[in-house]
């Protein structure tokens, strides 16, 4: 993708990097990789793309394993840099490392969940509109009074920071980190009777749900 998003040209110095995360253990759906399910004819990871690309200049997919079972999608698959099911974490700090070694230019990244199809449209710029501009800023997604932390805009300035904290391991949680370094939140409450806008795909029940909206959405 060349040039910046309309929405993000007046809000970020650098390029905007986007970072799927997808290295959930699905317990709840029986193990596997959620984000290659089928979601209305499509893997599920494929909505998620789409719902992203557009808001983002590059993209990156965060994931343990075999690299090759996403070669469909053609984006650099990048493994967790430490050792063990460290969480969501984890997956912020492959991002992190990766735009740092690849893209200087860029001062952050955004990232998203794998199992999450309808995200905000805007997410990205809304984001970004939160950062203090005298801070590297982490800025975490909130709707109706909760967070969701895996929806945040990660400073690369916090790349040293974050690894430390990892290595550390008295505690992965992410509003732990977050806490520690200058952070915001931007604001989706939907309009009552809205739907969530981070609502992800846990259970077979969910996906049965998934797929229902899509359906009534394209008719």
């Amino acid at each position: 993708m060349s040039g910046m998003p309309p929405s993000a040209a007046n809000l970020s110095p650098g390029p905007v990097v986007g970072c799927i995360l997808a290295g959930g253990l699905a317990r709840r759906m029986g193990g596997g990789d959620k984000p290659l399910m089928d979601l209305g004819g499509r893997p599920m990871l494929a909505h998620v793309i789409d719902r992203l690309r557009p808001q983002v200049n590059h993209m990156l997919l965060n994931a343990n394993g075999d690299p090759a079972r996403f070669a469909r999608f053609d984006l650099p698959v990048i493994a967790d840099p430490v050792e063990g099911f460290a969480g969501p974490l984890a997956g912020v700090l492959a991002g992190l490392t990766h735009v740092r070694a690849h893209f200087p230019e860029a001062k952050g990244i955004v990232t998203v969940a794998g199992d999450t199809p309808f995200f905000p449209a805007d997410l990205v710029a809304r984001l970004l509109a939160e950062r203090d501009p005298k801070a590297p800023t982490i800025v975490l997604a909130e709707a109706s009074g909760k967070y969701h932390p895996v929806f945040g805009y990660w400073p690369v300035a916090l790349t040293d920071p974050l690894e430390r904290f990892l290595i550390e391991g008295t505690t992965r949680k992410v509003l732990a980190f977050v806490e520690r370094h200058t952070n915001a939140r931007a604001d989706f409450t939907p309009p009552p009777g809205g739907r969530d806008p981070f609502f992800n795909i846990n259970t077979p029940e969910d996906l049965h749900e998934a797929a229902a909206t899509l359906a009534g959405s394209a008719s």
